[in-house]
């Protein structure tokens, strides 16, 4: 029997219980968070220099603890290329902020208000804890993409991550104990949702990436505490393929796009619209390029596609599949989940005679699956394309910058990227909010990230000058008062 304070862990290669994960109890969280608090002011009252300067230390303890990292988290999600890139990537994003946040940080030159006899000062106020909550498929990067910021600019911080893939927690840990301070200031509690409810009831802002059903949730019981709330939910993102694209190009970028890390990310492209009249070739090419990529299995070094990652995520895949062959659709390539050594794993998969009465086409998937259908002109590709709930991220390929460019102004989406496939997941310094349901609240990318973390405090001075608007004075001279 289990203990009830830890909860089992799926390895997503074999199928097994392998870990047991403990649970911070809501007693539990609130005394980390009252830790936490107690810490913050001190933090916050350092310099902007010392802070950073920790968090680059910060880079170096990832660095040190880099091996044991990517064990760690190549246990959690089956997958290794990604998670070699995962702790790399985040030590550049700690390096990114290390160059930006120190302009960024500098409180405003005092000026004079449009009201001549006022003076205003500009500061900048740190949320005292920020809470995060973060999900399965990128379990570091995502962990503190939110973060970084939030310390660099004063805030202590308190991170669940998915109860998928808690194995690197531990690692980490040992990474922040590395930097003298940093402990007391940014702390994990793991657990499933009652952990991630007593975070936000023990928070003063909350982001969180995840399911748009657990952020309506997530974002009700930030409504009940009262603290502003930053959601990064889920996408369908679609590419459009103009009649003058570089097909060989669209088709190598897209291939990437939809099956990077097995297709389970909020970025990836999971529709594909593409103008008819190059609608064969493109298959085609689009087909032999995902064809070619293998299942890391049974060598985890080989292949470059994993295994479906979280258990609960299965169904939803077989079901998007058996769904969309039921109404018609039929794969080019690949077209099954595949039982490998205990593991789910979809094929490299690429759907045509696909409609939008089909899931596969109107629900977030989150798997080794592209769907592709073709338009007849600029207005349908448009408008199929903003015929969806979500509004994370799109591209659009064209040879004529200008062209493509016009279709991207038109789409509903966050982030377009123009002859290339989900770059934002790639490039942080540009800023982009999510439309429709993938989100609410301010840019995680981009250096207005970091305005999430922090109030706008005015001090409004009077330099010693009467204001037009006073009463007018009891012992100013007769002949200065009316009668």
């Amino acid at each position: 029997m289990n203990d009830a304070s830890t909860l089992p862990t799926r390895n997503p290669r074999t199928g097994e219980v392998d870990y047991q994960m403990p649970i911070f109890t809501a007693e539990a969280v609130a005394a980390v968070a009252k830790r936490l608090r107690a810490a913050q002011p001190a933090w916050s009252a350092q310099s902007v220099a010392h802070r950073l300067d920790l968090l680059g230390q910060f880079a170096q303890a990832i660095a040190a603890e880099s091996e044991p990292l990517v064990e760690a988290l190549t246990a959690d999600t089956g997958r290794r290329i990604e998670s070699v890139l995962e702790v790399q990537g985040m030590q550049n994003t700690i390096r990114r902020w290390l160059s930006d946040a120190p302009g960024l940080l500098v409180d405003e030159a005092p000026r004079r208000a449009n009201t001549p006899n006022v003076i205003i000062e500009q500061h900048k106020r740190p949320y005292p804890l920020a809470g995060i909550i973060s999900p399965w498929n990128f379990p570091l990067i995502l962990s503190l993409i939110d973060a970084i910021p939030a310390l660099a600019v004063g805030c202590a911080v308190m991170i669940k991550p998915s109860e998928a893939t808690p194995r690197f927690v531990p690692v980490l840990r040992r990474a922040i104990e590395r930097v003298p301070g940093l402990s007391d200031v940014l702390a994990f509690v793991t657990g499933a949702g009652p952990t991630g409810e007593a975070l936000i009831r023990n928070s003063d802002v909350v982001c969180f990436t995840g399911s748009v059903r657990t952020g309506r949730r997530v974002g009700q019981l930030a409504a009940e505490v009262f603290v502003p709330v930053h959601l990064e939910l889920g996408g369908k993102d679609p590419a459009i393929v103009c009649a003058d694209a570089d097909i060989a190009h669209a088709a190598r970028a897209l291939a990437w796009g939809s099956m990077v890390n097995a297709g389970q990310t909020c970025m990836s492209i999971e529709r594909c619209y593409v103008d008819r009249s190059i609608f064969e070739p493109f298959v085609a090419a689009l087909s032999a390029e995902v064809a070619a990529l293998r299942h890391s299995f049974p060598d985890i070094a080989s292949g470059q596609i994993g295994p479906i990652i979280a258990e609960v995520q299965i169904p939803v895949v077989k079901r998007h599949l058996e769904e969309a062959y039921a109404k018609g659709a039929r794969a080019i390539t690949g077209g099954k989940v595949l039982g490998l050594g205990g593991g789910a794993w979809c094929e490299p998969t690429v759907l045509v005679d696909v409609n939008h009465d089909m899931a596969i086409i109107r629900e977030e998937t989150f798997a080794a699956i592209l769907p592709v259908m073709p338009f007849d002109n600029e207005e349908e590709a448009v408008r199929l394309a903003n015929a969806t709930d979500f509004g994370l991220s799109a591209c659009v390929f064209s040879r004529d910058i200008e062209r493509a460019k016009r279709i991207a102004a038109r789409l509903e989406a966050g982030a377009i990227s123009i002859n290339d496939a989900a770059l934002t997941s790639m490039v942080h310094d540009a800023a982009k909010q999510s439309f429709k349901y993938s989100g609410l609240g301010g840019s995680r990318m981009g250096t207005p990230s970091l305005q999430r973390f922090y109030r706008q405090q005015a001090f409004l001075i009077n330099d010693g000058s009467a204001s037009p608007w006073w009463f007018a004075s009891a012992t100013a001279p007769a002949t200065n008062r009316k009668s």
